[in-house]
């Protein structure tokens, strides 16, 4: 259905390198095309400038229209808004991230969505840590699941060559680890994981970390030094190597201690690999019982899951059935038309 009164949505994160977040973003513009009307600073504003823009001159900009605000954040003195809450992180764990950014999110998070007229989350986890942390009342937040896009399936031995050979990465049997290099990501427990199975497994079998490091202005820098045998870290990595990558590996783990939905094992599912991933926070709703989930604070326990996944096949072709079934539920159709729903009721209300 489309609305007769187009939405403006706040995109003055897309200047950023792409995340979750942006992807989020890109995937529902794209979809929701006809119904939304795109605003942004006339030249990227991070940090301090973009907050201060989307705060004093964005309202302006608003008037009297209805605004999505799709990243977390989004203008207090707009208040014929919608708010997307990707996670809370920032006020369960503000240690994770710089001072100023915590102290920030802190503040602002409750009044923007008690200010708001509806707010979208991407899983029941991050609703029901909104309720507790904010005091907002339930039946004002609605949830929208995340999507897969269509570009994420098994592609062939072909593609996944290409893609290793452009990535200058000489194996053919690895466990893959993808995301951005921050504290939540529990990276320094898969590396010491990694350095207490990599006796048990075939030599030919490496741990690829493929990801960047996270603006210094949000979060405290990770640093991976001292790395044990058979491990390449990539940096970051066009985003059209992704689907193969995934094809490509044993398993992709994803041991993050903290995620409001967790987008890459569920496109790893997706592209016919199988998920290592941690049993707290959104991931356990979302790969369901299609994927190995551990205590990511235990490094026995990850390294107990890598051993499994790569020395037992009929394991891996087990997950491998129920991940392909398990994502099928998952598309930004499907989400599209939440988000749709909810902007319509705005509007005719």
């Amino acid at each position: 259905m489309v609305v007769s009164e187009r939405t403006l949505v706040n995109t003055r994160c897309m200047s950023a390198g792409l995340t979750g977040v942006q992807r989020y973003i890109g995937e529902l513009s794209s979809r929701l095309a006809e119904s939304l009307e795109c605003v942004a600073p006339r030249k990227p504003l991070q940090g301090f400038g973009g907050h201060l823009w989307e705060q004093l001159r964005l309202p302006s900009i608003v008037g009297a229209r209805l605004l999505w605000s799709p990243a977390n954040t989004g203008p207090l003195l707009v208040r014929r808004q919608i708010v997307t809450v990707h996670d809370v992180a920032s006020l369960d764990h503000p240690e994770w991230f710089h001072p100023s950014f915590a102290a920030w999110y802190r503040w602002m998070t409750p009044r923007l969505v008690k200010n708001a007229r509806r707010v979208v989350v991407v899983s029941e986890f991050t609703r029901q840590r909104l309720v507790k942390l904010t005091r907002t009342d339930p039946s004002r937040i609605t949830v929208v699941p995340n999507g897969i896009d269509q570009r994420f399936r098994p592609r062939s031995q072909g593609e996944i060559s290409e893609a290793l050979e452009g990535l200058n990465l000489r194996v053919t049997r690895y466990i893959l680890s993808l995301g951005s290099l921050e504290p939540r990501k529990n990276l320094e427990r898969l590396i010491r994981a990694w350095a207490q199975v990599v006796c048990k497994l075939p030599d030919d079998v490496y741990l690829v970390i493929v990801g960047s490091a996270s603006a210094a202005r949000v979060f405290k820098p990770v640093s991976l030094t001292n790395l044990p045998p058979r491990v390449f870290v990539t940096g970051s990595v066009p985003d059209r190597y992704l689907p193969a990558l995934y094809s490509g590996a044993l398993a992709v783990a994803y041991l993050s201690l903290y995620e409001g939905f967790g987008l890459p094992p569920l496109e790893a599912m997706a592209c016919g690999s199988v998920a290592i991933t941690g049993n707290l926070t959104s991931l356990p709703e979302v790969v369901g019982s299609a994927a190995l989930t551990v205590d990511p604070y235990s490094t026995e326990a990850i390294a107990e899951a890598i051993d499994e996944l790569v020395n037992y096949p009929s394991l891996r072709s087990d997950l491998k059935r129920r991940s392909l079934e398990r994502t099928r539920a998952f598309t930004w159709e499907s989400a599209a038309a939440g988000i749709q729903r909810v902007l319509t009721e705005a509007l005719a209300n």
